[in-house]
């Protein structure tokens, strides 16, 4: 995982936001084929159809319908790439990491993961780029910056990541609770539209709609289902 987050900071060097973030939305597609692969979890039509569309629905929200926003040029693919690598990987661990949350529990594992991530990357990227960081400058910098790194880490990456393993600890089919990471650019509209005041346009209220209901139809498939089949009969 802190790799995956390596991967993700990276294409940011080479892609736009737009671009990456778009791309990283694949993850929870990559969970279900990873978990068809490492625990034969069955990939049923409805999460093909779902997360697809889901996928779409992300795309257009995020490019607000233009689509040439993630036109790739110049070194915009390899950052593209890169994202998708983050996807990858990000997806690999989600459904290893699984039993272990289940077991140790979701804040020692976010313990774990983050510190031995540190043990890695950090000679690597020093000896790779000759990039060595000094955690004890952190207050060095101005005031907006070491208060915004610190919210980062605190807020984004522990609490966030320890309520998102503890979540995915307790659904059977981590493929089909992984389909709420598509809810993650709505969340954020919505938020831009509350504290920020930012406008939603028509686009933006389409992809929500779609996305939406695409994540609903893939959660609540079954109950849906069979609340047809109990009407036909």
């Amino acid at each position: 995982m802190a790799f995956k987050q390596f991967l993700f900071h990276w294409a940011l060097d080479f892609a736009s936001v737009v671009q990456v973030a778009t791309m990283v939305t694949i993850m929870p597609i990559g969970v279900v084929f990873v978990a068809r692969i490492i625990e034969g979890t069955k990939i049923t039509p409805p999460k093909v159809i779902s997360g697809i569309g889901a996928f779409l629905g992300c795309v257009f929200l995020l490019t607000d319908g233009y689509l040439e926003q993630l036109s790739v040029a110049g070194d915009s693919i390899l950052g593209i790439y890169l994202s998708i690598g983050c996807a990858l990987v990000g997806a690999i661990y989600l459904v290893m990491v699984k039993p272990y949350v289940q077991i140790y529990g979701p804040i020692r594992m976010t313990t774990y993961t983050f510190v031995l991530g540190f043990i890695a990357l950090y000679p690597s990227i020093g000896i790779i780029w000759n990039i060595w960081v000094n955690p004890f400058d952190l207050f060095d910098r101005t005031q907006i910056e070491y208060i915004s790194i610190i919210t980062l880490g605190v807020w984004n990456t522990c609490i966030a990541f320890i309520l998102w393993l503890w979540g995915l600890s307790k659904i059977p089919d981590v493929a089909r609770g992984n389909y709420l990471f598509f809810l993650k650019p709505v969340i954020a509209l919505g938020l831009a539209f509350f504290i920020l005041e930012d406008e939603i346009t028509l686009n933006q209220l389409i992809a929500i709609f779609a996305i939406t209901g695409f994540v609903i139809l893939e959660i609540f498939y079954s109950p849906i289902s069979n609340f047809f089949k109990f009407k036909r009969n």
